[in-house]
């Protein structure tokens, strides 16, 4: 009976691959890799804006995750245990690299995504073929004013609003506390709006 599950599910459980990667399993790591490399890619992306840097920061938190493989105890998903190692690879880059960046006063990252459902945060309607031009011109202020935030603040948003995830989840991607999160993303919201101010007025 367990045979024929088995057979039936195309894929490998999580917790079987990673038990046979603290074992030394390369291939089995490999294909954690393959399965997450995409969304991770376009996490990082989403952070730093330039897609060699975000392959290499990607590449860097995938060997920084196998060196790192046997701390892994199953308390949660591989994916939330690789991500703390994503943002914290890809926040101490932005910080080294932030030698004049705007946004200081915040230094928790914050990134692009609606913290409420109400919140307006991102502007999503679908564009007509004629205001597909104003839409790339909205795209880039919202990637401008993402740019001023922290890395932190920027990490949380992108968590919650391109991720979707949990606020227990990314407290624990992040190594803090749920009120943290909450108080990142309160904040970051709050300096998106501002600097976006006319972009909401107008939409």
């Amino acid at each position: 009976m367990h045979t024929e599950a088995t057979a039936a599910q195309p894929d490998v459980s999580e917790l079987d691959l990673v038990k046979r990667c603290q074992q030394g399993d390369t291939t089995a790591f490999d294909e954690l890799v393959t399965r997450y490399r995409t969304r991770i890619f376009g996490m990082i992306y989403n952070m730093v804006h330039n897609e060699q840097d975000a392959w290499d920061l990607a590449q860097d938190s995938f060997v920084k995750a196998w060196k790192s493989i046997n701390r892994f105890r199953g308390k949660s998903s591989f994916y939330t245990w690789i991500y703390r190692i994503v943002m914290n690879v890809t926040i101490d880059w932005l910080r080294k690299k932030q030698v004049k960046g705007a946004g200081t006063e915040f230094d928790d990252s914050i990134q692009l995504k609606e913290v409420d459902p109400a919140s307006k945060t991102v502007p999503r309607a679908e564009a007509l073929p004629h205001q597909r031009l104003e839409r790339q011109e909205i795209r880039s202020r919202i990637d401008q004013a993402i740019a001023q935030l922290s890395p932190e603040h920027r990490g949380v948003i992108l968590m919650k609003e391109t991720e979707d995830m949990q606020y227990h989840e990314i407290a624990e991607a992040l190594g803090c506390s749920i009120g943290t999160v909450m108080s990142r993303l309160f904040y970051a919201r709050k300096k998106l709006q501002h600097l976006l101010r006319d972009v909401y007025e107008n939409v």
